[in-house]
């Protein structure tokens, strides 16, 4: 759907696939100009048509980012399972529409960050989660070019969103804030020129420059970390290179010692074929993409949050979580008489903090969260929505809790691993991360450092001290494996030889495949 200056591209790739079913564009004239291999598909003009014939099974969207939301809204109703380039809709409430959608009616819903699919974004991340970079410590990317300049959509949705969704990739996270600042040049009201701030927890930092106003092509990322930095250059030969420089210290001064940069070698793929093939095994296995809708709305939220500053332009930071409470109505969130709340902080709509419970400057909190008796919150926790936190728990700095987890009463965190009352060490703490759904039992212990799984179930007074996978059951001290667990957490999974299994109580479907659970479908 869409066979103009970028879905022309989709076409061919396509049709060298032996997918290519249909060609729809109101634009008839596009249509003798396509490179197609193989069979000549059918041509229209109707969308109508596609969403009518049964023998489709998936529509590729290449249409204007004005009309992503109502295009892929209408598909998914259909029946289709959709890939849509970037952006997914032009606001959060649109994309959050659309997942949910797709998850209604169990379609496969991807979105086109082909970055996500490139051989050097691929073995970068890689090399970071395997610690060759040391911590990482910022990172920063330029998206510049003497390009198509587009009058419906600011430079921002045009160019970031490829920038946004590789730095959440490599960084395995979402920032805790973002904002942006820019100019119009051209035409009024329309951006040409933005330089993007993004704040994640641990203090990593990435700042994203586009601009098609540029005397030259220039697409580079640079991540820099404490044993090594790398560059990812698009343009260049050798797109992806490691420096392996370091500081000294001398005289207690520090000193920058360069060496000579090395050439990491990469598997030979064009990333677009990689990408349109990614989507057709999704389709054919119902598995979740790489760059699903989910990954699409937090590359969303975080375009949403650099937009609202760039309508502000008073260079104040805008978190992507919701706003902070001093600036929100009293009626907001809910805080008993007892409890103390610093400002400035972050609490969702919704949210309930009971009696005795502190919330410290900085925190970010979700909505609809419920905050229980005695409950202190440290600076900078981030906590996401829908989270129960039962009575008498502290979470710590550097502790992040994502959307739908239970911590159960009396449940700890830690932050540091060797600690003494004699020396600070809170240059030391180590980071937690709690995924989505997740329950950490009564009493349970989580020690600083590791990740906790989605869905993850960790028994009552279990001690977790490494990572957990999604959907495990974790039972002992310390705490060792003992099965996997439905999201409706009421029966534990029994796979088959295939690998599959069925809940016994809510029905849900799952596979499991290179020792990790994955649900069966979007759904």
């Amino acid at each position: 759907m869409g066979c103009g200056y970028w879905g022309k591209n989709l076409v061919r790739v396509f049709s060298q696939l032996g997918a290519l079913k249909c060609v729809c564009d109101t634009d008839a004239a596009r249509f003798d100009k396509l490179s197609i291999e193989g069979d000549t598909p059918k041509f229209t003009g109707n969308l109508a048509d596609v969403l009518a014939d049964q023998s489709i099974a998936a529509v590729a969207i290449a249409t204007p980012a004005a009309t992503h939301h109502d295009v892929v809204r209408r598909c998914l109703e259909a029946g289709k399972d959709v890939f849509v380039e970037k952006p997914l809709a032009l606001n959060v409430d649109q994309g959050q529409e659309l997942v949910a959608l797709a998850r209604k009616h169990s379609r496969i819903l991807m979105v086109g960050h082909i970055l996500l699919y490139h051989p050097a974004v691929i073995k970068l991340r890689q090399l970071i989660q395997q610690g060759a970079l040391g911590r990482i410590l910022y990172c920063y990317s330029n998206r510049l070019n003497m390009g198509l300049i587009r009058t419906e959509e600011n430079i921002l949705w045009s160019f970031a969103p490829h920038d946004i969704s590789v730095m959440l990739h490599l960084l395995g996270e979402e920032p805790i804030s973002a904002e942006a600042e820019g100019q119009s040049y051209l035409t009024p009201g329309v951006v040409d020129v933005t330089l993007s701030r993004l704040r994640f927890r641990d203090g990593v930092t990435g700042h994203i420059f586009v601009s098609w106003l540029h005397p030259s092509k220039e697409q580079r990322l640079v991540v820099v970390g404490t044993e090594q930095m790398a560059v990812f250059d698009d343009t260049a030969e050798k797109k992806l290179l490691l420096y392996p420089h370091r500081v000294d210290w001398a005289s207690r001064a520090p000193k920058a010692v360069k060496a000579e940069a090395v050439a990491v070698e990469l598997e030979k793929a064009e990333p677009l074929k990689e990408e349109c093939q990614h989507f057709l095994d999704r389709v054919a296995d119902r598995r979740e993409p790489r760059s699903s809708g989910e990954e699409g709305l937090r590359v969303l939220k975080v375009l949403g949050a650099c937009q609202q500053s760039l309508e502000k332009d008073d260079r104040l930071q805008f978190s992507t979580n919701p706003a902070p409470a001093e600036s929100a109505p009293p009626c907001e969130y809910f805080a008993h008489e007892s409890a103390y709340v610093d400002q400035s902080c972050s609490i969702g709509k919704g949210t309930k903090i009971w009696h005795f419970s502190h919330i410290m400057k900085g925190a970010v909190i979700g909505e609809k969260c419920s905050i229980g008796q005695n409950v202190v919150i440290g600076s900078a926790a981030v906590i996401g929505s829908g989270v129960k936190i039962q009575n008498n728990i502290s979470i710590y700095d550097k502790v992040t809790i994502e959307d739908g987890v239970f911590c159960g009463p009396s449940m700890v965190f830690t932050n540091v691993i060797n600690p003494r009352s004699e020396i600070v060490r809170k240059d030391e703490y180590l980071p937690t991360l709690i995924r989505r759904g997740a329950t950490l039992g009564a009493n349970s212990t989580i020690i600083c450092g590791h990740t906790v799984g989605r869905y993850a179930f960790i028994a009552a007074g279990a001690v977790v001290t490494g990572d957990v996978p999604d959907f495990a059951l974790m039972m002992g001290l310390p705490a060792k494996q003992h099965g996997w667990m439905c999201r409706c957490a009421a029966a534990k999974l029994e796979f088959d030889s295939a690998g599959t299994a069925e809940c016994s109580v809510c029905g849900a479907e799952y596979r499991f495949e290179n020792g990790q659970v994955r649900e069966a479908s979007n759904s």
